[in-house]
């Protein structure tokens, strides 16, 4: 975890690549998306702890059909800038069995997490899967999982902001900043 200082040189030192506006104009984009598609199914919304929070505040308002929600958290990064051993701290429940399930998502990397929720809500006996990532990290590799609904695509470097962390620190932020180290 930094400390105040040290969250505030972070920010001064990084670069915006995502202004507020065309955060906003993402979630629109996925809302609309998700409203074509999942209407009529009285979805189960499962958002993931804690990247997907911000993500998720602003998309639900924006969903006009009849859906149920809850959560699961898994992490591969906890307070690092790599991923590393998945590890489940909520896993999804029995509510999932024969619904249609969206999983909403802050940031799709190699795509591991969104791949191991998948076949665990599946093996749970969901009737259908679909999920939605606010951003997407254009890394050029092959990625374990794809998103079905995804917000904005992202250069592969370390970003912040709108619910993604540096260290535990500004997740608070409403635009997308990058680190310059990488």
């Amino acid at each position: 975890m930094l400390t105040n200082q040290q969250a505030r040189e972070v920010l001064q030192q990084a670069e915006m690549i995502c202004t507020a506006g065309e955060v906003r104009a993402a979630v629109l984009r996925v809302a609309a998306a998700v409203n074509r598609q999942l209407a009529d199914v009285h979805p189960l919304v499962l958002s993931v702890m804690g990247g997907a929070v911000v993500f998720t505040g602003q998309l639900l308002p924006l969903l006009d059909f009849p859906l149920d929600f809850d959560y699961v958290h898994v992490s591969r990064y906890g307070n690092s800038q790599q991923g590393g051993k998945l590890h489940w701290k909520v896993e999804p429940r029995e509510n999932v069995r024969g619904k249609v399930v969206l999983v909403v998502d802050d940031i799709l990397d190699e795509g591991e997490t969104l791949a191991a929720i998948r076949q665990r809500v599946l093996e749970l006996g969901a009737a259908g899967f679909y999920s939605a990532v606010f951003a997407d990290k254009i890394t050029g590799k092959t990625k374990a999982s794809s998103a079905d609904f995804v917000g904005l695509e992202l250069p592969d470097r370390f970003v912040f902001g709108f619910g993604m962390d540096i260290h535990g620190a500004w997740r608070n932020l409403p635009a997308i900043y990058a680190t310059r180290d990488n």
